[in-house]
């Protein structure tokens, strides 16, 4: 089945804006106000694990662009490129500049997490790589991201896709599950013959 879609640039439909300006690395303070969010606090999947998100303070000049629902985070740097759709921040919570921090426009017909969905796949991921600079660390300059493109269908077409999408997610885990259960029970079963084997000398 065929869905209608519509070309248009990420800059025509969302405001991208780099992550927090933090000098060197980011010092934990258990009495930090702001969390900041890194690169090893996203996944693909799962998004933003918030357990784990460092605490600290701000102490720039800079009014940070706070996170919150529905905002999408694109790792920028890096071995692989890559968008994840966030929920509600628990606390006030910045990213670092490893991050651009995507906003879809009031004006747009664009669901976050669909955008995110459609930055993941292998079409949008071809244009990634085609614009990636660098030679030690390839990465996606902001004005580079702003001009690649979206295949955008209708909010509905997107819904589904979305829907689709989580359903995969929940497959892929609960075979995933099973794989490991099943290793567990021959793990115990090789267990048990050396147990056997050792009552039986």
């Amino acid at each position: 089945m065929a869905i209608e879609a519509k070309f248009s640039t990420i800059g025509a439909l969302t405001f991208v804006r780099s992550g927090y300006p933090f000098r060197g690395s980011i010092d934990e303070s258990s009495a930090g106000d702001v969390l900041a969010v890194q690169m090893r606090d996203v996944d693909a999947d799962v998004g933003v694990s918030w357990n784990g998100v460092i605490r600290t303070s701000l102490a720039g000049r800079k009014q940070p662009d706070w996170l919150k629902a529905g905002d999408v985070l694109f790792v920028s740097k890096g071995v692989s490129f890559y968008a994840v759709c966030i929920d509600e921040p628990p606390s006030p919570a910045v990213c670092s500049p490893h991050f651009f921090h995507l906003q879809v426009a009031p004006h747009a017909l664009l669901l976050p997490e669909f955008l995110a969905w459609q930055i993941n796949q292998p079409p949008f991921q071809r244009q990634l790589q085609q614009a990636a600079e660098g030679s030690s660390q390839l990465s996606i300059r902001r004005p580079v991201l702003e001009l690649l493109t979206l295949s955008v269908p209708s909010l509905a077409d997107q819904q589904h896709i979305v829907g689709l999408a989580k359903l995969a997610r929940q497959e892929r885990h609960t075979l995933q599950q099973l794989i490991h259960n099943r290793e567990l029970q021959l793990h115990a079963l090789a267990e048990d013959l050396v147990h056997s084997a050792q009552a039986f000398n």
